[in-house]
């Protein structure tokens, strides 16, 4: 089937084209990267990791499947163990702290998610599926440059537990560009999922080896809630912008939500979108989330009390007068149907739990997670995530199909990438290279490219501005595909921020 697909690694791309070329459709396109991006980007995603498809059939049923972490911790009464702080280097003078350990694991996803997907919206078997990522866990991923940055800068969490060290630093140190990265537990869990499906992670043997590994540590995750664990179906948010309609990730997730305010305030907003005017509708977004918004994501109707017309004027009215960061696969076939994938493993827990494959999330550690405080989620709640796969509709038609990692800075390179699209009617590829900025707390972050003058116009108005000296993953990793909707050519890009890759199917 013709289609493009476009990844957060080679081999995950590959792994997708090669299942459009044998006739499968977008979802098992999906399904196939995701599971290859389990062994070739394991500190990223995996099988204890949680995440979001969204999925626009050629039909047009629209739905966001939600597997992402839920909050640990039922049927436990005593205090967790505390969570260890560490600093992950950017550069040298960039820093982010997170938080790992076993009091930084919630309730895993993937597994399921992906096999519900493919039992609803997919056509090939999970076994066909899986059979090249195990084959590729066994005989080891080699390590790329961008990977061999990534494996530097998380290695005090990689090396922070024996068996993570075991696994990422066999040498004594960071792997590098060129070694091979061998995971023959990974393959054994990926070849038993195609062969029986995902009930083993929650409710068999490797369900109970994980709570009792976790739980003899001081962490929250128990053999309940694994077992209650359930894959939710969502109504995506949608927003109009452009003369488009873009669906993206709804409550309880947060980044979607403020994606779709940002692009509803850019709407209402007259004349050319400048660095200027992002900037301000970025801090303008970032307002909303007050102290009512993290409860607000768990209430219905909250998207639409955001979202409502007159609270939207109001704000872009002062956005006016002030003028005067995880791994994803978007996927686009020929017949109409797409699948947008964000799944992440946050930054690691560097708990990777003996004979299981399973190397466990950190969503507990994550600051941008966790507003209200550590372990303050009721078990069984979702955590809200600022992943926001995203589908742009020109005629209830994709035309781009996009997401991205990085954190924080996830919803701002979606924005961007959006923007690229619909207002500069540009490609895949020269969207995803365009220059980005972030605001966060105040300041601006800027790519080298961003218009000199503006950014001194946007310091001028008070705001901090520090400048990059070259494109980092920092600012995100959008993986996108895109349908120019004059002549049908599609294109994909993979973000080089991330070592991303995308290949188009003729």
């Amino acid at each position: 089937m013709r289609g493009v697909i476009a990844a957060g690694h080679p081999l995950s791309a590959a792994a997708g084209a090669d299942v459009l070329r044998a006739g499968g459709n977008a979802v098992d396109a999906a399904v196939a990267a995701v599971l290859t991006s389990f062994v070739a980007e394991s500190v990223l995603t995996g099988p204890g990791a949680g995440g979001f498809m969204l999925v626009h059939t050629p039909a047009g049923e629209r739905v966001l499947l939600d597997f992402f972490v839920a909050a640990p911790g039922a049927g436990r009464v005593a205090e967790p163990a505390p969570l260890l702080p560490i600093d992950v280097h950017f550069t040298e003078t960039i820093t982010q702290e997170f938080h790992v350990g076993v009091s930084s694991c919630g309730v895993y996803g993937t597994c399921a998610g992906l096999a519900a997907a493919l039992d609803r919206f997919g056509t090939l078997p999970l076994a066909d599926l899986s059979a090249g990522a195990a084959r590729l866990a066994r005989e080891g991923v080699e390590i790329a440059p961008l990977q061999e940055y990534l494996l530097d800068i998380l290695s005090p969490i990689l090396s922070s537990t024996p068996e993570a060290a075991d696994l990422y630093e066999p040498e004594g140190r960071p792997l590098r560009a060129g070694e091979r990265l061998f995971q023959p537990e990974l393959a054994e869990l990926v070849d038993r999922l195609g062969v029986e499906g995902p009930d083993f992670l929650y409710r068999g043997d490797v369900a109970r080896a994980v709570a009792e590994w976790v739980g003899e540590r001081g962490g929250l995750l128990t053999a309940t809630d694994l077992e209650s664990y359930e894959v939710i179906d969502r109504i995506p948010t949608e927003v109009r912008y452009g003369g488009r309609v873009v669906l993206t990730n709804p409550p309880p997730s947060s980044g979607g939500i403020l994606i779709a305010n940002s692009l509803a305030l850019l709407e209402r907003l007259s004349g050319p979108i400048g660095v200027e005017a992002l900037v301000e509708v970025m801090a303008r977004t970032d307002a909303v989330r007050n102290d009512e918004f993290g409860e607000g994501l768990q209430k219905a109707g909250f998207a639409e009390q955001l979202l409502a017309p007159g609270a939207l004027d109001a704000a872009a009215g002062l956005v006016a007068s002030r003028l005067g960061s995880t791994t994803h696969v978007s996927v686009l076939d020929e017949q109409g149907g797409c699948a947008s994938v964000t799944c992440s493993n946050g930054s690691s827990s560097g708990v990777v739990v003996p004979g299981t494959g399973l190397h466990l999330n950190n969503m507990l550690g994550e600051a941008d997670l966790n507003p209200a405080g550590w372990h303050s989620h009721p078990a069984g709640r979702r955590i809200p995530s600022m992943m926001a796969p995203t589908i742009v509709l020109r005629d209830d038609r994709p035309e781009a199909v996009l997401g991205s990692a990085g954190s924080n800075r996830i919803r701002s390179a979606i924005l961007q990438m959006v923007l690229s699209v619909v207002d500069l009617g540009l490609g895949a590829r020269a969207a995803v290279d365009r220059p980005r900025v972030h605001w966060e707390r105040g300041a601006v972050d800027a790519e080298p490219g961003v218009d000199p003058a503006a950014l001194e116009r946007i310091e001028a108005a008070g705001y901090p501005v520090r400048r990059w000296s070259e494109r980092n993953l920092f600012f995100g990793g959008v993986q996108a595909a895109v349908r120019d909707t004059a002549d049908g050519t599609l294109s994909g890009a993979g973000d080089p921020r991330r070592g991303g890759a995308a290949i188009v199917v003729t």
